[in-house]
């Protein structure tokens, strides 16, 4: 493999919406992204990942652009945006934007052309299809709920495909002249300065063109539109065009949302001949739901099938490539409540988890508030803003659960536990702004913020700091980077380790994930204790005698 310029970084990613407000309108903004930098400087990151700031009507938050050329108003302005680009590159660091080319705002030029005229030029941007006698021309069913077909208004037998929600019609990639102005854009935006993108729903962009009805997966008639991506070929034709013609030109950084793809095509999608320069590690996060409908998904996470995902993920993609690992977005619930049981939530369990993951092979992606140990918030129906989460709570109820088990399977699963404001400080509404938010600020904000964590040397926030440092370390920055992953202790209970391997170098990592005390044999002789969570370990002869949640790396040389 080709070493790269981003291989040995650190990544974080941005909700811009909920980061920081510096104009007192109760949203995020551009300014308050600057205002942070040197904060995040300090905490060892180099590479910023920011959710959409395009002009958009707002119905997914942002990820239904009516404008790929304008930031927009509620952020700031495009001069805003360039210096945000300059004042990073001062500080040596990276700027990626979100990539949404599945689908655009309803609000956008070119749909609202096409619902005018839908047998005109316009109409072949999107998917328009004829229905069966009123009905819609298949069964698939969206990622937020109900058909993913909608009628085109004033027409009794005309819709048009949309895979989220109706105001976010799907743009036609079959269509040469869709690709070419898709095309025109990226290379726009990185000519004012990127490093590349995130790049979102891209496995939705190659549709089955037979138009089939699939085997429905639920009492609604409907199976969901995910599936199709499994059927169709020939979405590496237009990944691999894009590649050529926008990032190759750009050595650009490019993460794509690309999940559970299959072991045999992984080279096809990173490393060096990929389609990407990387995909995110979805797979130990989606553990729980593995097989399992939204209902019945386990809370937390069960140890032993994160472990399995994690130890497989890592075998099947050190041949391929890289991937970036994550334990939290903004699409997912929180990780500290995600792998870590409500009781058990403290210093020594974030710092594991914090550990697992940063020492794993591959580029760490931190998400906004992770680093101080932001968790899952206790929610009122009334207070969700996510789409999603509503329709899963509707869908909960028509199910037949009570108020109280929808609000508790929603609340547990909504992606608006990772968009409450970050907590800067211990004021009033955690320091985000000077006015009431736009989202419902996390009610743990007086303990877990950035301000008071700052001056613990025994906070998570400064042992973040520290294990950045440490992997970012001449020491030991290339064997984090770039040594093999083997699984240690697989059949251990709640033992969570592994090794890196790089030349004459190895280190051990071995954690105990619980909240007992566990006894574990060493294998092997280790030289020194390089880095670790509680001040000390114990060893009695070759037994390493671990306290909970305790986390422990050895250097064997």
């Amino acid at each position: 493999m080709k070493k790269k310029w981003w291989h040995n970084k650190i990544a974080y990613q941005i909700y811009p919406k909920s980061f920081l407000d510096t104009n007192g309108d109760g949203i995020g903004d551009i300014e308050g992204i600057i205002n942070k930098l040197d904060y995040l400087k300090d905490l060892g990151i180099d590479i910023l990942w920011i959710s959409p700031m395009y002009h958009s009507p707002m119905v997914d938050n942002g990820y239904d652009i009516s404008d790929y050329y304008a930031i927009d108003p509620m952020f700031g302005t495009m001069e805003d945006m360039k210096r945000l680009i300059d004042e990073a590159k001062k500080r040596d660091m990276y700027l990626l934007m979100d990539l949404v080319v599945n689908h655009c705002s309803s609000q956008h030029e070119w749909f609202q052309k096409a619902m005018a005229d839908p047998d005109g030029e316009y109409g072949t941007y999107f998917y328009i299809k004829e229905g069966k006698n009123g009905q819609p021309p298949t069964n698939w069913r969206s990622y937020f709920g109900g058909s993913v077909w909608e009628k085109v208004p004033g027409y009794e037998n005309k819709f048009y495909l949309h895979s989220f929600a109706k105001e976010q019609p799907d743009l036609n990639w079959e269509n040469e002249v869709v690709r070419e102005k898709i095309y025109e854009m990226i290379c726009w935006w990185m000519d004012q300065g990127l490093a590349g993108f995130r790049i979102d729903a891209i496995m939705n962009i190659k549709k089955d063109l037979t138009w089939s009805d699939l085997e429905p997966d639920g009492p609604d008639g409907l199976a969901d539109v995910y599936k199709v991506t499994g059927k169709v070929k020939g979405i590496g034709d237009f990944l691999l065009e894009m590649k050529h013609r926008c990032f190759e030109p750009y050595d650009a950084l490019t993460v794509g949302e690309a999940m559970f793809v299959k072991e045999e095509i992984l080279p096809q999608f990173i490393g060096d001949q990929g389609y990407f320069s990387t995909i995110f590690a979805f797979e130990p996060c989606h553990a729980y739901r593995k097989g399992k409908n939204y209902m019945d998904y386990d809370w937390p996470q069960p140890f032993d099938d994160w472990k399995k995902e994690t130890f497989h993920n890592q075998k099947i993609i050190e041949k391929a490539g890289f991937e970036a690992n994550i334990i939290e977005n903004h699409d997912q619930p929180r990780g500290a409540s995600l792998f870590i049981p409500e009781e058990d939530y403290g210093f020594y369990s974030l710092s594991a988890l914090a550990m697992i993951m940063l020492c794993q092979r591959g580029l760490p992606f931190l998400y906004q508030g992770q680093e101080i140990g932001m968790s899952n918030r206790r929610w009122e129906y009334a207070e969700f803003n996510d789409l999603e989460t509503i329709n899963q709570y509707h869908i909960a109820r028509e199910a037949g659960m009570s108020e109280e088990q929808a609000l508790k399977i929603a609340s547990h699963h909504s992606r608006d536990n990772a968009r409450t404001p970050m907590q800067w400080n211990h004021d009033e509404n955690a320091g985000f702004s000077t006015e009431k938010p736009w989202m419902p600020v996390n009610e743990n904000y007086k303990i877990v913020n950035v301000k008071d964590e700052e001056k613990e040397y025994g906070s998570i926030l400064n042992f973040y700091k520290r294990l950045i440092a440490f992997r970012k370390s001449g020491e030991y920055n290339e064997i984090l980077t770039y040594g093999d992953f083997k699984p240690m202790y697989e059949e251990e209970y709640h033992i969570f380790a592994y090794s890196r391997s790089y030349g004459d170098q190895k280190l051990v990592l071995i954690c105990n994930f619980s909240s007992e005390g566990k006894s574990v044999e060493l294998l092997e002789d280790y030289e020194s204790v390089v880095f670790v969570n509680y001040e000390q370990t114990t060893v009695i002869g070759n037994r390493l005698q671990m306290k909970p949640y305790e986390c422990v790396v050895y250097e064997k040389r």
